[in-house]
C-alpha cells in the first residue's frame, strides 16, 4: 500500500501546493491516526487519576486500620478531624454562592468567619462534654478539679452559645444583613447535619469499636460493590441526581453487602477489644481488655422444628436438631439493609447539593477523591442510625460505679458522703473484705 502511494503519476512542474494538498492529506491521515490517537492525552490523564485514586484509597485504609489498632482515643481524634474538614468545606459553599454578587465587597464583614468557628467550637464543647460526662463518670466525679465542669457543663455551654449569639447581633451591618443572616442559618444547618452526627459516631466508638468499625465498613463495601456491579452489568439508571448509579448496581451491592456483613461482623465479634465499651482511653489492640460481653454477642442454640429437622437430617445424612447463632447476626442484617437501601441516599443528597452549586466535588482534601464531604456523606447517616438502633434495642442500662458516684457527689452533702464512707467500710469489713485505709 505504501509503495502504491509513493509512486504517483508525474505532474507538470507548475502544479501548485493547493492542488496537491487534497491528494496528500488523505494519504497521511490514516497513518497519523494509527501512530498517535488524538484521545491519547485524555487516556493518560484518566490512568493517572485512577492511579492517584487507588493509591490514596490504600493510604486511607492503612491510616484507618492503624488508628483502629492504636485505640479509641485515636479514632475519636480521626472523627473530629473529619468533621472539621467537612464543616469547612460545607460552610465555604456559602461564600461560593455569594461570590456572584458584585455589589458586596469582600472583607467588609471580618466577624463572619470567626463566628462560624466559634459556634463550631461551642457546639463541640457541649456535645463532647456530654459524652465525657456520660462515659467517664467514674473519672470526672472523682476528681475535684473536674467537678465544676461536670456539674455545670450545660450551663457553661448555654453561656458560650449566648455569647456567640450576642457577638453575631453586634456584628450586623445594614448593608450585609441578608448575607449575614443567611450565613447564620447555613452555619446552624451545618452544625446539625455534621457536628451532631459526628457526636453520635463518637458515642458509637465509646460503646465499643465494633459499633463504629462494622457499620462504616458496610457503607464502604456497599459503595465498592455498587461500582463493580454497575460497571459490569449496569444498564438501567437509578436516579437522575447520580446518572452513573444503576438499578443493577444497587441490587447487586445490596446482596453483596448482606453477605459481607455476616462474615465481617462474625469475625470481629470474637475480640474483646472490639466489643467492650471503653473505660480507659489508654487501651490499644495489644492491651488485655476484659469485660462481660453484651448478650447480643453470646452464642445461642435455636431448636429446629421437628419436621424441618427431619428433612435436614435426611438430606445432609447427619443428625441436625439445632442451629447455633448469636443475636448479633440479626442486628448485622438490619445494619446491612440500612447501609444498602437507605445510607446511599445520603450520597444522593450530597449529589443534589453539588448540582445546586454546579460543582463536581466539595473540595480537594483527598487527592483523587475530592473533598472529605464526598467520602463522609453516607457515613454520617449510617452513624446516626447505628447509635439510635444500638441505644434503643441493644444497650444495657445497668447501675455502674460512675452513675452511683454521680448521684453521691451531686445529691449528698459532705457530711452525708463521709457517713456513707463509714457505713460502707463497716459493711465490707463485716463481709470479710479488707478495706485499705
Amino acid at each position: 500500500m505504501e509503495h502504491s502511494y509513493s509512486e504517483p503519476t508525474p505532474e507538470p512542474e507548475p502544479l501548485s501546493e493547493l492542488e496537491a494538498s487534497p491528494i496528500v492529506a488523505p494519504i497521511e491521515a490514516p497513518s497519523s491516526k494509527q501512530d498517535a490517537p488524538p484521545s491519547d492525552p485524555e487516556n493518560v490523564k484518566k490512568r493517572q487519576n485512577i492511579f492517584t485514586r487507588t493509591l490514596w484509597t490504600f493510604i486511607m485504609i492503612g491510616v484507618f486500620i492503624g488508628l483502629l489498632l492504636m485505640g479509641h482515643a485515636y479514632m475519636v481524634l480521626l472523627v473530629m478531624l473529619c468533621q472539621t474538614l467537612v464543616y469547612r468545606e460545607v460552610t465555604a459553599l456559602f461564600v461560593l454562592a455569594q461570590s456572584d454578587k458584585r455589589d458586596e465587597v469582600e472583607g467588609k464583614d471580618p466577624w463572619s468567619k470567626t463566628l462560624n468557628w466559634y459556634f463550631f467550637a461551642a457546639t463541640n464543647y457541649f456535645l463532647y462534654g456530654e459524652s465525657i460526662i456520660y462515659y467517664f463518670k467514674h473519672v470526672v466525679f472523682s476528681e475535684a478539679q473536674l467537678l465544676p465542669f461536670a456539674t455545670n457543663h450545660r450551663l457553661i455551654s448555654f453561656a458560650l452559645y449566648t455569647i456567640g449569639l450576642m457577638g453575631f447581633v453586634l456584628s450586623l451591618q445594614k448593608r450585609y444583613l441578608r448575607k449575614q443572616f443567611g450565613l447564620f442559618c447555613w452555619v446552624h444547618m451545618s452544625l446539625l447535619l455534621i457536628v451532631v452526627s459526628s457526636h453520635f459516631i463518637v458515642n458509637n466508638i465509646l460503646e465499643g469499636l465494633i459499633w463504629f468499625w462494622v457499620p462504616a465498613s458496610l457503607v464502604i463495601c456497599n459503595d465498592v460493590f455498587a461500582y463493580i456491579w454497575g460497571m459490569s452489568i449496569g444498564r438501567t439508571p437509578l436516579i437522575k441526581l447520580s446518572p452513573k448509579k444503576t438499578v443493577e448496581g444497587f441490587v447487586g451491592a445490596f446482596i453483596s453487602t448482606v453477605l459481607f456483613s455476616l462474615l465481617w461482623g462474625s469475625y470481629f465479634m470474637r475480640f474483646n477489644y472490639m466489643i467492650c465499651p471503653v473505660h480507659d482511653l489508654g487501651v490499644s489492640a495489644w492491651s488485655n481488655v476484659q469485660c462481660v460481653p453484651n448478650p447480643v454477642f453470646v452464642w445461642k442454640d435455636w431448636q429446629i422444628p421437628t419436621p424441618l429437622a427431619t428433612v435436614l437430617s435426611t438430606t445432609l445424612q447427619k443428625q441436625i436438631t439445632s442451629i447455633s447463632y448469636v443475636p448479633y447476626h440479626l442486628h448485622l442484617l438490619s445494619m446491612s439493609f440500612f447501609a444498602s437501601l437507605v445510607a446511599p441516599f445520603g450520597g444522593f443528597f450530597a449529589s443534589g447539593f453539588k448540582r445546586a452549586f454546579n460543582i463536581k466535588d466539595f473540595g480537594h482534601s483527598i487527592p483523587g477523591h475530592g473533598g472529605m464531604t464526598d467520602r463522609m456523606d453516607c457515613q454520617f447517616l449510617m452513624g446516626v442510625f447505628t447509635y439510635v438502633y444500638y441505644s434503643s434495642l441493644i444497650r444495657q442500662h445497668n447501675v455502674t460505679v460512675g452513675s452511683i458516684l454521680q448521684k453521691i457527689v451531686s445529691g449528698l452533702s459532705v457530711d452525708d458522703q463521709l457517713e456513707l464512707i463509714v457505713d460502707l467500710k463497716k459493711y465490707l469489713e463485716g463481709m470479710g473484705v479488707p478495706v485499705p485505709c
